[in-house]
Order: C-alpha cells, then sequence, then structure tokens
C-alpha cells in the first residue's frame, strides 16, 4: 500500500514557482518640476500568459486606479481616471506611465500592478516598494506688459515727429531773425530827422530867453 502510494506522487507534477510569479522594480522617487512625470515599471515574468493588464494606483492602500491598459501579441487599449491625465504604454520588459498637467495635490505614492490575464493561472504583481511622484509648485513668471506698436514703428514715429520739430525750430528761428532786422530798420528810419545841433548856453541867461532887439534902443537916440 506504501509503495502505491509513493508510485502515485511520482507521477505528480512539481509546480515551478518561479513561472508564477511577477516582479515589479520602481524607482523610489520622481521629482516633477514642469507638471509631466514619466514612470518607469521594470517587470520580470516567465509564464506563458499572452494577455495583460498594468495599473498605476495612487496612495499607500493603492485605492485610487490612475490609469490601465490591456495589451495581447496583436492590440492595445487603455483608459484613464478623470482627475487624471495619463496614458500607459508596453515596452519589452516594462511598462511606462506618461502623466501631464499634474498638480501640486497630487504628490503620493504610485504603485505599478501587472497581472497575467489570460491563459490562467491569473497571477499579478506583489505590492513594490512604490514610487513618491513630488509634484513641485511653478513659480509664477511676471511678464512684462508688451507693448502693441512693434518697436521699428515707434523708431520711425519719433523720428518724424523729431523732424518736424526740427522744421518748426528752424522757421521760428529765421521768423524771429527776421522781425528783428526789420524791427532794426524801422528805428533807423525814425530816426532820420534832422536835429537841430545844441547852441551854447550863455551864463545868466536861460536858453529858453528870447534875444534881444538892438534895434528898439538905436530909435530913440539923438
Amino acid at each position: 500500500m506504501l509503495l502505491g502510494i509513493l508510485v502515485v506522487l511520482c507521477f505528480i507534477p512539481t509546480a515551478d514557482v518561479t513561472e508564477n510569479k511577477i516582479l515589479v522594480d520602481q524607482s523610489p522617487l520622481l521629482t516633477v518640476a514642469h507638471k509631466n512625470a514619466t514612470l518607469v515599471c521594470n517587470y520580470t515574468y516567465n509564464g506563458t500568459g499572452k494577455e495583460f493588464r498594468a495599473s498605476l494606483h495612487k496612495g499607500t492602500d493603492r485605492a485610487v486606479e490612475v490609469c490601465f491598459f490591456l495589451w495581447n501579441t496583436t492590440k492595445i487599449s487603455s483608459n484613464s481616471n478623470k482627475e487624471f491625465n495619463c496614458e500607459g504604454i508596453h515596452d519589452k520588459d516594462k511598462v511606462i506611465f506618461n502623466l501631464w498637467n499634474m498638480s501640486v495635490n497630487q504628490t503620493d505614492i504610485y504603485f505599478c500592478k501587472i497581472e497575467a490575464m489570460y491563459p490562467p493561472p491569473y497571477i499579478y504583481n506583489e505590492k513594490s516598494n512604490g514610487t513618491v511622484i513630488h509634484v513641485k509648485e511653478t513659480p509664477m513668471k511676471i511678464q512684462e506688459p508688451q507693448s502693441a506698436i512693434p518697436l521699428w514703428t515707434m523708431g520711425a514715429v519719433t523720428g518724424v515727429l523729431a523732424f518736424y520739430s526740427m522744421l518748426i525750430t528752424a522757421a521760428f528761428v529765421n521768423y524771429w531773425h527776421k522781425s528783428k532786422k526789420n524791427l532794426y530798420h524801422q528805428s533807423d528810419y525814425m530816426n532820420m530827422t534832422p536835429r537841430h545841433p545844441p547852441y551854447p548856453k550863455n551864463k545868466g541867461y536861460p536858453s529858453y530867453a528870447p534875444a534881444r532887439d538892438y534895434t528898439a534902443y538905436r530909435s530913440w537916440q539923438p
């Protein structure tokens, strides 16, 4: 009886433990400076699966599924959570999740999950250490107001205004010189009236006293 049991056990195939495991390796930290992140999940699988599902989960409890995609030998399909912008692709022994327009409040730990869907047996990877995605706040850039008028237009307008200003200044100076010259000639014409030379003043008589008429004195003489 014991010999028969041993013979039966010899014909039972031993399970290949390594074939039924999927191991995932992730980088521990990923810093996002410009709202875009690329998370690479390397994996090893020695099974015979032909259809797979890869998904990205957020939080220590992996409660939030960010996005997932399915692939087999001929077709790939994907879907994303409405709160995230995420897309996954498969490349040989790794899956890549691209995330864009991430916000600061999406900073958290993210886990990759890979499942062998078909053929049986169904297996998936054990929980990895995950990747902390740190989304930095983008500093606000103060932009100087740009003039609606191009620089060359402003330069041309400035040049034209300067030219006309010079013309107006030259015309004003010319007019001022002509006015001054005319005034000078007019003053010379006014002063051409002959003037009597000043008479010598006699001592004892005022300059306005009338001259004496000596003929009056001669009339009464004998």
